[in-house]
């Protein structure tokens, strides 16, 4: 029930958080026990039952059927009724996504981000104007019948060339052959984008020879004015593989190697924004701090990248309002549509979302989740929307076309363009990717735990404020683009991994 504090018991104020006057539940910030006061905006609720960390707790009583407010937005339809003080899950509260929806075009006054003091960063400036992070060689193979053999040219040339370079690193992937129409066109989208990449001060290709992903069409997608650091190899034209790779790295660490870091400011960054492994306080410290970094980058004049379709489903309309124009619009519902449309076409649910780990962490509905996963994006217009494969072509915040899966979002975002990728976690993951990735935790908690795994402890939002945060987060940014290695990196955590959704032969 709620009511005043009893004079003999002392509400702990800093048990639980409710995020907008229009909530109906608040969120636990630590675990409550049943029988336990706990304040809510000056009242007194007792809890009914047990609320693990991270989950929410009703304010008031509700009958069944109701909807469920967080955020200020609807989070599900309540399944049984919940007193004032019950723990809201997966128990009593079900999603209200069902299939595709009818969008109109309703805009808002997006909010300009306003400049704030930001760091510069010493980057690779490129003969086109754009900013690199790091300066290394790539490796990639044009199917995964040569995955191995990159990978021991790329060993193999890192270690001769220990300090010319940031480093020799090989992508391997399993596709590139038996692989038909669009679903081999993107495999053939992604590479030829990461092979554009800033980060990559020389590019080297690996071919086989019989794959369907040939090496001449392929070089193909890459600008012009690019290819001058690009040099390929088919394994079955050679006699020895490795010798032949380790020479052409040879040459290109002698082309990338006299590149030097100069100065640039912090709108030189293209920020892909990702969140993996989210729990309850996702949206509360981790999700909206990133959304303060995409506004201080696209207030620089910079760019940021949101992707993760499935994972918006529920808060679409939020991205929607915010579109620049009606063109810019019609771009975010088609590539939402499609996501669901392909969801329902392998009959699967559109709402089949959160993970298990999203809901031991006290995420219950994909709306509760995407309404968290959306603050990553700041308060900025959506400039333009990219599908899968493409590469960033206007300042400020742009939609990318990719799954949630962390791996395969995190190399379109690479792909798209991104020097630099803050990626949000409740759970935890030691993945890494092409481009340096600094992994934010939502809780201080894990960031105690996993210091082998954590760059940056959002936890402390709730101790120190946002500003505060956000500002150390910049700081942080700015010392990973000058060179600063992230936890991913002094692992050896580089991965990418390409979205397969057609027929294999």
């Amino acid at each position: 029930m709620t009511q005043a504090i009893p004079l003999d018991l002392a509400a702990d104020r800093r048990a639980l958080l409710r995020l907008d006057p229009r909530d109906d539940v608040a969120v636990a910030l630590r675990a409550i026990g049943a029988g336990e006061w706990v304040e809510a905006g000056g009242d007194a609720i007792e809890a009914r039952e047990p609320v693990p960390n991270g989950h929410k707790l009703a304010l008031r009583d509700m009958a069944a059927g109701e909807t469920v407010r967080k955020f200020g937005w609807p989070i599900g339809r309540l399944t049984a009724a919940v007193p004032a003080g019950a723990h809201v899950h997966t128990h009593n509260l079900a999603t209200l996504l069902a299939g595709v929806e009818g969008y109109s075009y309703e805009p808002l006054a997006a909010e300009r981000p306003i400049a704030a003091p930001a760091p510069s960063f010493l980057g690779y400036r490129r003969p086109d104007g754009r900013v690199g992070t790091r300066n290394e060689i790539w490796i990639l193979p044009t199917v995964g019948c040569v995955g191995r053999t990159a990978q021991k040219i790329a060993a193999l040339a890192d270690a001769r060339h220990a300090g010319a370079v940031d480093g020799v690193h090989a992508f391997a992937h399993p596709f590139g052959c038996s692989q038909l129409g669009d679903d081999l066109g993107g495999t053939r989208a992604v590479l030829a984008a990461l092979a554009s990449h800033p980060n990559a001060g020389g590019v080297l290709f690996v071919g086989l020879g019989c794959e369907s992903n040939q090496l001449d069409r392929l070089i193909e997608e890459i600008p012009e004015p690019l290819r001058h650091r690009v040099r390929s190899l088919r394994a079955q034209g050679v006699e020895d593989e490795l010798e032949e790779g380790l020479a052409l790295v040879d040459r290109l660490v002698e082309q990338a190697s006299p590149a030097r870091r100069a100065a640039a400011g912090f709108g030189e960054l293209v920020v892909g924004l990702k969140c993996g492994g989210s729990d309850g306080f996702s949206g509360l410290t981790a999700n909206p701090l990133v959304g303060r970094m995409a506004d201080r980058v696209v207030a620089a004049g910079g760019s940021a990248i949101l992707s993760e379709i499935p994972e918006l489903f529920g808060a679409e309309r939020l991205l929607m309002a915010r579109a620049r124009d009606r063109s810019v619009f019609e771009a975010v519902v088609a590539v939402v549509d499609d996501f669901k449309r392909y969801f329902l076409a392998h009959g699967e649910p559109v709402s089949e979302n959160p993970s298990p780990g999203n809901l031991a962490g006290g995420i219950t509905t994909l709306e509760e989740k995407s309404l968290g996963a959306v603050q990553k994006a700041g308060h900025a217009p959506v400039e333009d929307v990219l599908r899968y494969g493409e590469r960033v072509r206007r300042r400020g915040l742009t939609l990318l076309e990719a799954p949630g899966n962390d791996a395969v979002s995190s190399t379109a975002l690479a792909a798209a363009g991104a020097t630099l990728i803050l990626f949000t976690t409740g759970r935890g993951t030691p993945l890494g990717f092409p481009v340096p990735t600094v992994k934010i935790a939502s809780n201080s908690d894990l960031a105690q735990r996993k210091r082998g795994w954590i760059d940056f402890d959002a936890g402390q939002v709730l101790d120190e404020g946002m500003e505060p945060a956000a500002d150390a987060l910049a700081a942080k940014m700015a010392a990973v683009g000058s060179g600063e290695t992230t936890a991913a990196e002094r692992n050896d955590e580089r991965e990418i991994a390409i979205w397969k959704r057609g027929v294999t032969l």
